[in-house]
């Protein structure tokens, strides 16, 4: 696994104290957000015979690496450039609205209720994504499979606030990423099983079933 940056030296998630630090660089997420939408656009003009892209990775029993450990992973895109994806089911924590929208520079014009923040992988954690169904589409967006895209913006988190944005969202910070070859590698090695992409998996089932009803309907037996 290709882990640029990671929660902590150990490569060990600390839900509290990297949500707060993640929350904190929340408000520049926009400019290396926009980088990666150019760099996933371009890769997407080039994509592989076998790509995984709109599927999901499911880590297998025996991946030990504790940044993966049961982990369900929505892949964004996969090419020979290499792969990148979003962990689905690893909840940090719940944050209050109002918090989060000045912790963008937005006002929170009486905001209530709370957002779930999620950890997308051990890559650029500082960088937050929303996850979230077809039906809202932004400059920054990138089409995953029709059915699910995902916005790195502020303005999406402004309209999921305002209940203009998405039916569907999943808010996370960092990304799994993998190099040219490296997840090939690693199917090869049996780390990972693979299922079709499903709306009520990436968005609706209680977390802590999410693992266990994507084995259910695995595709092969790696």
């Amino acid at each position: 696994m290709l882990a640029i940056a990671g929660p902590t030296a150990n490569g060990e998630v600390m839900p509290s104290t990297w949500l707060e630090r993640s929350l904190l660089a929340l408000a520049a997420i926009l400019m290396p957000a926009g980088l990666l939408h150019a760099a996933l656009q371009n890769s997407a003009q080039a994509p592989g015979p076998a790509s995984l892209a709109g599927q999901i990775l499911i880590a297998s029993p025996g991946l030990r690496d504790p940044r993966f450990d049961h982990t369900v992973i929505l892949m964004v895109r996969h090419n020979p450039a290499g792969a990148l994806g979003i962990v689905i089911n690893r909840p940090l924590g719940d944050r209050p609205v109002a918090s989060l929208l000045e912790a963008i520079g937005e006002k929170n014009d009486g905001a209530s209720g709370s957002l779930r923040i999620f950890y997308g992988g051990p890559v650029q954690p500082e960088i937050g994504f929303v996850v979230h169904s077809a039906d809202f589409h932004a400059p920054e967006t990138i089409d995953i499979d029709g059915h699910v895209a995902m916005t790195s913006s502020r303005e999406i988190l402004r309209a999921i606030v305002d209940k203009h944005g998405p039916e569907k969202s999943l808010v996370a910070f960092g990304y799994a990423g993998w190099g040219p070859g490296q997840l090939e590698s690693e199917l090869g090695q049996r780390a990972w099983f693979t299922a079709p992409e499903d709306r009520k998996l990436i968005f609706d089932e209680d977390r802590d079933k999410v693992w266990d009803n994507a084995m259910a309907h695995r595709t092969q037996d790696l």
